[in-house]
């Protein structure tokens, strides 16, 4: 019965009575009246003191947010509590249903009236599918690690969501929310707010001068000689770039040649790839990656990003960096509010596998709440690159040769095409790279891992004049294994995937492990080696002339392999009792067609005597030295023969 119907009821009742004892009465249902409407209107002012408070709490507004507004960032709401114990009972049922009625008064009170009518839902009156959006969203941010992730999964995995929810996700999602997300597979970048605008510049001139002094800024002396030769290299031809702006000379290369001509433009690309070639050699010291970040590196490579995006070459070094600086986890709020989360998940849906692989990276080193490894320079992992509820039972490891590199060395083989007939195959799947694309779809449970040593040499940088050191295989294995145990190479049972000379630095890598007591995981993890075309017994390209040599391979290496080296037969005969005596599985491949050199030279580059370790299974294939780890399709003996050695050699691991 309603408050009005019952004040009506009692005044109908005090006009019938008329002697003195009723008037009494009637005095009594007024007084019951006024305690009853007392009562209402006290506990209204309760309930709306309540509202207010828990509204107040909800929406919580940060005092920095004007500062930041005026800076032009964003603004991140706070989510509410995460207590499960407010969303249950009575209580919140209650609460709930009012908040609803209100809705539908103020609805119709806007449709009688034709006031305008803000549609501002709450969790506490939203839709089923509203309510799922704000509920995963805080459970993204439960102290449970378990609840975060499948909230983060559920979260990206979910089709559904309209467009301003994205938005709203994307403002309310904090920094571990968003790196899930990133690494998520097929994620809508809706849940990504775009990088903060940056100021407009001028002219390139000016993008160039603060590239200059970011690495003026950076410390130049007590760190690796090459990382002191490309800063002053950039250093260099940014200064030679002013002066032909203004007007005077520019010397090709900066390597003080007699020859110097007078320009009206200088190449913008060239002088921005040598600075970040210095900042790709800084960024892998620590300290200078505090520096970097501390000068708002950060912010400018975002800068030079967004202007050039026509460069895949410039891109990709500046990923390549931010990877880099993603090894500290002290930077890595830095990385997220400088914007380069949503730049890395948009990265990561990439057709091209140099790229994504890139950005990969980065989002591995950034997602400490899924990953546990880290991913130092050169170390990429191929998958899985997304995070995913498949159980990883072992590693297989990729090693190039020299002058190969961590994604085409392993391309599907180029095959020779009319016009015509690349028209035809155009639909079919060509793979840049078959470890992440057949061997990961045939072995899911896998984790697949390719290095990139000296990549300055294998890729488009220029060699550093003062690094004849790193260039022996001594130094290689002891550089590469720090970086693959810090990797996680050791832990999981592993198989060696090896290419021409990566296969003699496989073998001195287990040699030093064998050695070193906090490697020796690495060793006793080893289920076994694949070696294509690995000259084992030294090359016939060292006996041809010096140019020659020169051409496919600076002279340490030359001298490596040459038959009579004694670097080269002492590794063999060392690795060679090794491997018997752990009783490696060895599976070897043998080139039988001459690989061309030039436009005179073919020849047989590591001949079947050489391939031949002199232990386990040695396979002859008609190909050339540069495509023997290029199976032509899925289908080939190639491929097949090495998948069936992987999935024979971990059956046991596999299953279990």
């Amino acid at each position: 019965m309603s408050l009005a119907a019952y004040c009506g009821i009692c005044c109908r009742k005090i006009g019938t009575f008329r002697s003195a004892t009723k008037t009494d009465k009637s005095w009594k249902d007024i007084r019951k009246i006024a305690k009853v409407t007392g009562s209402l209107i006290l506990g209204g002012c309760v309930f709306a003191a309540y509202e207010l408070l828990t509204l107040k709490r909800l929406l919580s507004f940060d005092t920095q947010v004007v500062q930041q507004e005026k800076l032009k960032s964003y603004i991140y709401l706070q989510t509410a509590s995460l207590d499960p114990n407010e969303y249950q009972g009575i209580t919140y049922q209650v609460r709930k249903e009012l908040h609803r009625a209100a809705r539908k008064i103020l609805e119709t009170n806007a449709k009688i009236f034709r006031w305008p009518f803000k549609d501002s839902v709450s969790p506490f009156d939203a839709e089923e599918y509203e309510s799922a959006l704000w509920l995963l969203l805080k459970r993204s941010q439960s102290e449970d690690r378990t609840v975060r992730m499948q909230a983060v999964q559920d979260l990206a995995s979910n089709r559904f969501w309209r467009d301003y929810q994205y938005r709203a996700a994307a403002q309310a999602s904090d920094q571990r929310t968003s790196i899930g997300l990133a690494r998520c597979k097929d994620v809508d970048l809706r849940f990504f707010l775009p990088p903060p605008p940056l100021p407009k510049l001028k002219n390139m001139c000016c993008l160039e001068d603060e590239l200059r002094m970011l690495l003026a800024a950076l410390p130049q002396t007590d760190f690796d000689q090459c990382v002191r030769y490309f800063t002053s290299l950039a250093l260099r031809e940014s200064s030679q770039t002013i002066a032909a702006q203004k007007g005077g000379l520019w010397c090709f290369g900066g390597n003080g040649l007699p020859y110097c001509e007078s320009l009206s433009a200088v190449p913008a690309d060239t002088v921005e790839l040598f600075c970040l070639q210095a900042l790709v050699q800084h960024s892998k010291i620590p300290s200078h990656c505090d520096k970097i970040e501390s000068h708002g590196g950060l912010q400018l490579l975002q800068k030079l990003y967004q202007l050039r995006k026509d460069s895949a070459k410039i891109q990709r070094s500046i990923i390549h960096i931010i990877g880099n600086m993603a090894l500290d986890e002290r930077l890595h709020s830095s990385i997220f509010r400088a914007g380069w989360v949503s730049v890395l998940a948009e990265v990561m849906k990439s057709r091209r596998i140099m790229d994504s692989s890139h950005a990969a990276r980065a989002l591995a080193n950034l997602d400490r709440e899924a990953v546990h490894e880290k991913y130092p320079d050169g170390v990429y992992l191929l998958h899985p690159q997304c995070r995913s509820s498949q159980p990883i039972k072992a590693d297989v490891l990729f090693v190039h040769g020299l002058l190969g590199a961590a994604f085409k060395t392993w391309r599907q083989q180029d095959i020779q095409q009319s016009a015509d007939e690349k028209e035809l195959d155009a639909e079919d799947d060509y793979s840049e790279c078959w470890p992440k694309t057949w061997l990961a779809s045939d072995c899911p449970m896998l984790r697949i891992i390719s290095v990139e040593y000296d990549t300055h040499l294998s890729d488009w940088r220029t060699k550093c004049p003062v690094e004849s050191y790193r260039e022996s295989i001594a130094y290689r294995s002891s550089e590469l294994l720090k970086k693959l145990r810090a990797a996680g190479i050791g832990d999981r049972p592993l198989i060696w995937m090896s290419h021409s000379m990566g296969g003699l630095l496989v073998k001195k890598m287990l040699l030093d492990a064998s050695k070193d007591p906090e490697m020796d995981s690495i060793v006793n993890n080893t289920r076994g080696i694949v070696f294509y075309s690995v000259p084992h017994h030294g090359s016939r390209l060292a006996e041809y002339s010096v140019n020659v040599r020169f051409l496919l391979f600076p002279s340490v290496e030359v001298k490596e392999l040459s038959k009579d080296s004694p670097t080269l037969k002492a590794l063999n005969d060392d690795f060679l009792s090794f491997a018997k005596d752990k009783e490696f599985p060895v599976l070897s491949f043998a080139e039988t067609l001459p690989t061309r050199v030039g436009r005179m030279l073919s020849l047989h580059v590591v001949p079947m005597e050489s391939a031949d370790l002199g232990m386990g299974e040695l396979i002859p294939v008609e190909v050339s030295h540069l495509n023997i780890c290029k199976p032509k399709n899925k289908d080939s003996f190639l491929y097949q023969h090495t998948l069936k050695f992987i999935q024979e050699t971990l059956t046991q691991d596999l299953r279990n």
